[in-house]
Order: C-alpha cells, then sequence, then structure tokens
C-alpha cells in the first residue's frame, strides 16, 4: 500500500533517527499547522460513485475508510517506517494484536512456528494455546541454543517468533544466527523489539523478516494508550498482513495514533536516558542482591552479545530475591518512589512480580522453565534522578532484610 505524506522519502531516509523521529512522515494540510493533526473520521466522501469504486478497486490514489487508512495513522506508519529501516508499517491497536497479526496472517493450519521460551506472557498463551487451536504446531526453544532452533525445523515450518531482550528474563537470542536457521528452512524471521525500541536496536539489519511492537512501552513512553505496529517489506504487508487487517479490523485510532506521534519526537532522549539511569540503577542493585540480569553489565551471561546487537543494555532490570513471593511482594510493598505496576517503558519507574501479574495466565511449568522465579521481580527505569531510585530502593530492601 503506498502512502501519500506529503515528503519525499528519498529525502527523509538519509535524516539521522534523531530528525526522522520528529518530522518524519509529516503531512500538512492546508492550513499548514506545525504539528500533526488529528483526523478523526471513520470514512470518507467522493466527488462520484465511480471515484469511490475506482479507490476500492485500487486504481486510484485516495482513502476509503478509517479501518484501512487514515491520514493520522499514516503519518505514524511513515515516522515508524523511517526509524526502523522498513519499507512499509501496519499499526495496530495494541501491541498483542501486532503479534498477534504478524503471526495470524502468516500462519495456516497444518504451518509449524518454532518461538524463543522467553516471551510475555500472552505471547506464550498465544504460541502454547491459541494457534493449535487453528491447527498450528507450535515448538518452544531455548532462544540461546542455536543447536535447538536448528533441530526444531520441519518440512512445514512457516516461522520463527522471538524477543530479544525478552520479558522479564532479558535473555538475548543472537538475531543474525536464529535468522540466519529460518531462512535456511524458508520461514520468515519475526521478532519482538518492544523493550529495545529502534533507538537501541534495529532487528532488519540482523536479518529479520518482521518486526512488531507494543508501542504502548517506549514508543508512547508515558503510559497513556495502547499502540502496536508491524514493520516489514511493502510486499509481504501488502501479500500477507493486509488481508488479515482489512477483515479483522485491529486497527489503531487516530487519537491513539496522534499521541505516539508526538511522543516519538522525544523517543531518542527519553530512551537513551532511561539507558543511562537504568546501568546506574544496575550497578548499584548488583552489590546488594543475590541476582541481578541487566545486559548492559559484564555480569549478563550474553552481554557481548548484546553489545553487539544493541547500543546500550536498555531500560528493563530483573532482580532475584532469596525469600520467594513474600519476600518480593514485601519489597514492593515497601517502595515509596517507585510505582508497583505491569507496564514497561513509562518515564516513571515501574515494578512489578511477573509470576503473579504479566505472566500469571502462563502455567507454573512454564514459568519455570523461562527462569520466571518467585523471588523475580521486573524493574522498568524511568526519567527520574537516579540517585533518588537508589535511596529508594536501598530503603526498601533494607526493609526486607536486604
Amino acid at each position: 500500500m503506498k502512502r501519500s505524506t506529503g515528503q519525499d522519502r528519498s529525502i527523509t531516509r538519509h535524516w539521522r533517527p534523531a530528525t526522522q523521529a520528529v518530522r518524519g512522515g509529516t503531512a500538512r494540510s492546508d492550513f499548514g499547522e506545525t504539528s500533526e493533526a488529528i483526523f478523526l473520521t471513520s470514512g470518507y466522501c467522493y466527488d462520484e460513485a465511480e471515484e469511490a469504486a475506482a479507490r476500492f478497486r485500487g486504481e486510484r490514489p485516495g482513502m476509503t475508510y478509517s479501518r484501512l487508512q487514515n491520514p493520522t495513522v499514516q503519518m505514524l506508519e511513515e515516522r515508524l517506517c523511517l526509524l526502523e529501516g522498513a519499507e512499509a508499517c501496519r499499526a495496530q491497536a495494541t501491541g498483542m494484536a501486532a503479534m498477534t497479526a504478524a503471526l495470524m496472517s502468516t500462519l495456516s493450519a497444518g504451518d509449524h512456528l518454532v518461538a524463543g521460551r522467553a516471551a510475555f506472557g500472552s505471547c506464550r498463551v498465544l504460541v502454547d494455546s491459541i494457534l493449535p487451536r487453528f491447527g498450528v504446531e507450535t515448538t518452544v526453544v531455548d532462544g540461546g541454543d542455536l543447536d535447538a532452533w536448528a533441530k526444531a525445523r520441519k518440512p512445514n515450518t512457516k516461522a520463527f517468533f522471538f524477543e530479544t531482550p525478552a520479558n522479564p528474563t532479558l535473555d538475548i537470542i543472537d538475531m543474525q544466527a536464529v535468522c540466519d536457521l529460518a531462512h535456511d528452512a524458508g520461514a520468515l524471521a519475526i521478532v519482538d523489539n518492544a523493550f529495545a525500541s529502534p533507538v537501541l536496536q534495529r532487528p532488519l539489519e540482523f536479518g529479520a523478516d518482521v518486526v512488531a511492537y507494543s508501542a504502548t512501552k517506549l514508543m508512547d513512553g508515558q503510559g497513556r494508550v495502547l499502540a502496536g505496529a508491524v514493520l516489514g517489506s511493502e510486499q509481504w504487508m501488502n501479500d500477507t498482513l493486509l488481508a488479515f487487517t482489512r477483515h479483522t479490523g485491529p486497527n489503531l485510532s487516530p487519537f491513539n495514533a496522534w499521541v505516539v506521534l508526538k511522543s516519538l519526537e522525544t523517543l531518542d532522549l527519553r530512551v537513551r536516558r532511561q539507558n543511562d539511569n537504568a546501568t546506574e540503577v544496575a550497578r548499584f542493585l548488583e552489590t546488594r542482591l543475590p541476582r541481578l540480569l541487566y545486559p548492559g553489565l559484564e555480569s549478563h551471561p550474553q552481554h557481548a552479545l548484546a553489545m553487539k546487537q544493541m547500543t546500550g543494555g536498555g531500560t528493563i532490570l530483573a532482580l532475584f530475591v532469596d525469600g520467594g513471593r513474600p519476600q518480593a511482594h514485601a519489597l514492593l510493598d515497601a517502595l515509596q518512589l517507585i510505582d508497583i505496576s505491569n507496564n514497561v517503558g513509562d518515564s516513571r519507574s515501574l515494578m512489578t512480580h511477573p509470576a503473579s501479574t504479566t505472566h500469571a495466565s502462563v502455567t507454573a511449568e512454564a514459568r519455570e522453565e523461562m527462569g520466571i522465579t518467585e523471588g523475580m521481580l521486573r524493574l522498568s527505569v524511568g526519567l527520574e534522578d537516579p540517585a533518588d531510585l537508589i535511596d529508594d530502593l536501598d530503603q526498601a530492601l533494607r526493609a526486607v532484610g536486604l
């Protein structure tokens, strides 16, 4: 699907990411507004009946219905294409709508999917329970074990699906190697990049075919709206994803698209500052906890790989206490600044207990397989002064005997 944005992509694609995040995809009306307009409309009018028919046949440019095209949504899609280095993008209502659309548009009954075992709880439910109901065979593997990926392939394997860094264990997957294994099997490589964003990592550069996002996270970054996005080649978007989204309707509202558009203007600044804050907090926690995982620290078992693929360690930490759920919950209850919340990527620092929140719908066996223990906590570091975050964590740790 071609987009009309008022910009020449041959020019805008040469802009650096910080510039693209502010100006990419901007389309101005005759009023010449500086800030992107919100087009709150469900449909569009035509000068004559044949004009409508020609648009629906795809013979003339123009919009037909906001389930398919909307000026505000298309500005967001164009901007995300520029940031990701992708040919095409379809915005979705939520991150899970993006993951579901990417997988269900690709897979049919009788197909086989290989997925990384460490994943967001709803992604595991999608892989473990929902897709099999529609006749899709699924195999879950240790994402860091390249032999496991290779051995899992079958003649009917159509896609590989994984997160890196993974939620909440922060497992790092060798994208180039896994994508090469997928391509050798004639399969599509689909990567969830929500924990890194295009500021810290661009999976298409490591062989991914499709990148999916919960734009609710770092892209909005202020805990306001739900949004998602799927990016890939123009051909895949038109031949595979478009028909699915056209007829199932997981479209993003123009208002939510506008909120994310405005947030992208500060994405580079926010992610880099939150990355720096997370690194400082991680260094403190590493000296106080039995175990801490953060890709930006040398203590992370896949630190070298993370630094090969990412420009920073990210904004998320995984903390472990020895006292199981009682001590983990007590630590959360002792916090005075950091909020107890299951969201991530917010400008406010947030902490949750995955086993009882984000991954509560996953079986205990699957949680154990992923490494999600009763003593695990996930910390999303925000934009506060890191010294204040450290003070809060210090007093909370002391309150629970750590």
